[in-house]
């Protein structure tokens, strides 16, 4: 599905650890999250949470937009972490703009390790 224009965002996935080490998938977002693309980003983590035993960290360093529905994915994504319970979901380098979201909507410690 095409992404709208002004609606872009990106992804780069950085794959660290081995068979010794707790395996952690570091996806560094870009862009906006928002109602036009948050299937994307769904598709990419939920099969990361449903194969467990991993850390997935959502880096937000380059983050320049989310929406309700960006926070909706992130939020569900959240409690598909916590209900299979194999796997850890962390959000890292959050920009002050979505810091100041998950603190207006009481989600930040949803998020805190």
């Amino acid at each position: 599905m095409p992404t709208a224009p002004g609606a872009a965002f990106h992804y780069q996935i950085e794959e660290t650890g081995d068979e010794r080490d707790y395996p952690t998938t570091t996806i560094k977002c870009q862009g906006k999250l928002i109602s036009e693309n948050t299937d994307e980003i769904r598709r990419l983590v939920h099969p990361l949470i449903q194969k467990g035993g991993r850390r997935i960290v959502l880096g937000f360093t380059d983050l320049e937009h989310v929406d309700s529905a960006g926070l909706g994915a992130i939020v569900g994504l959240k409690a598909s972490q916590i209900n299979k319970g194999f796997c850890v979901l962390d959000l890292v380098n959050l920009t002050p703009r979505v810091k100041k979201l998950l603190t207006m909507t009481n989600l930040l410690q949803l998020f805190s390790s």
